[in-house]
């Protein structure tokens, strides 16, 4: 006699067999892996020339010539990595130096709230604002003019532009005024310059006491920038005469 339940099974279809269940299962697995391999993925080696840029802010050809052709090949699958991040990524390839800069909508809205509040310190997530002090500032004024005339003589980008820290030294005192003592004079000099090495602006001093102006002070030390520097001296000067009564 037949119950209720055996009439239940009857009438459910019978199963694939095995093989076709693990084929299609197979299948199923198959197109999920392909699926993944269609997501876009960023090529390693342009997740290292990003993320060096990212680490430092910039890249110079002379110390990492590797990533620095990387950049070069693959601008613009940078810059689109980028965008999102309103990082903007900027190549000197006669000078040998890729930099990062912040993009030019970001910096429309950071005049637009300082405007608001010349109190407020926005800074971009991802980039930590350091203003050079007026030392650091008159000194590389300096290092640029000794930069423009190193390109003059030898080309852009043709050599490394190197000067002895004897030479800066009296262009330097002729600014900031000397205090008496000559070490004291040049370890002043010095530690304005270990301060602007972490910039990028210059090496460290080397066993034949000589610095080397990188290429990036090309950027950073735009006429824009010194033009507002000058600014800034001028103010200074009309300051100080105004306190001590001089017309």
């Amino acid at each position: 006699m037949t119950n209720i339940f055996d009439k239940m099974a009857s009438e459910v279809e019978p199963e694939a067999p095995s093989s076709e269940l693990t084929v299609v299962m197979g299948n199923s697995q198959s197109q999920g892996s392909r699926d993944g391999d269609d997501i876009a993925r960023t090529p390693l080696e342009i997740k290292a020339a990003i993320q060096e840029l990212l680490k430092h802010g910039y890249l110079e050809e002379s110390n990492r010539q590797d990533l620095f052709r990387r950049v070069m090949l693959n601008e613009k699958a940078i810059s689109k990595v980028l965008e999102p991040l309103d990082l903007t990524l900027r190549i000197d390839s006669h000078r040998g130096v890729a930099f990062l800069t912040i993009a030019p909508n970001q910096l429309e809205s950071e005049d637009h709230l300082q405007s608001e509040s010349e109190d407020n310190e926005w800074t971009h997530p991802l980039v930590r604002k350091q203003r050079l002090t007026l030392e650091q500032s008159l000194l590389v004024a300096i290092l640029r003019q000794a930069f423009v005339i190193h390109e003059q003589e030898t080309g852009v980008g043709h050599s490394a532009a190197k000067l002895a820290v004897e030479e800066l030294l009296p262009t330097f005192l002729s600014y900031f005024g000397e205090s008496g003592s000559d070490s004291r004079d040049e370890n002043r000099l010095l530690q304005l310059l270990d301060q602007l090495k972490s910039h990028g602006i210059v090496s460290e001093v080397d066993k034949k006491h000589e610095i080397t102006i990188r290429p990036l002070i090309a950027h950073i030390a735009s006429p824009t920038s010194l033009s507002a520097l000058l600014r800034v001296l001028k103010d200074k000067i009309h300051h100080e005469l105004d306190t001590q009564g001089i017309d």
